[in-house]
């Protein structure tokens, strides 16, 4: 029988960055860079992705499927650059959403989160 794995524990907010249940690894709210750039901060999200999935071996590769939420969704393109030079050719299915963050900083702040989901046998 497959054990539920969390790690990343945040008690403040109450979440997990990363729990693994059986073969699926699930990630959520990968930011990093606030402040920066929207290139920073594509990269800075897939910085924190790779950190995560690396607690258990894992890598960008191993992503099959990720939704990306932007605060300006005409900066899809850079996140369809970023990915390019990123993943391998290994792209995941995703979705693009828009979304005015509950975030620290306002239209300045978060300009883009990562959440996904990996798969490992």
């Amino acid at each position: 029988m497959n054990e539920i794995i969390r790690k990343d524990v945040n008690e403040k907010w109450a979440h997990c960055g990363i729990i693994k249940a059986g073969d699926y690894f699930f990630l959520n709210y990968c930011v990093e860079n606030v402040g920066g750039t929207i290139e920073e901060q594509i990269n800075g999200a897939f910085d924190e992705m790779e950190s995560r999935l690396a607690l258990f071996g894992l890598t960008l590769e191993n992503v099959v499927q990720m939704d990306c939420l932007f605060r300006d969704v005409w900066n899809i393109p850079i996140m369809e650059r970023i990915i390019k030079e990123r993943f391998n050719g290994k792209y995941p299915v995703r979705k693009s959403i828009q979304t005015e963050f509950a975030h620290v900083g306002g239209e300045k702040g978060l300009q883009f989160q990562a959440d996904a989901v990996a798969y490992c046998v």
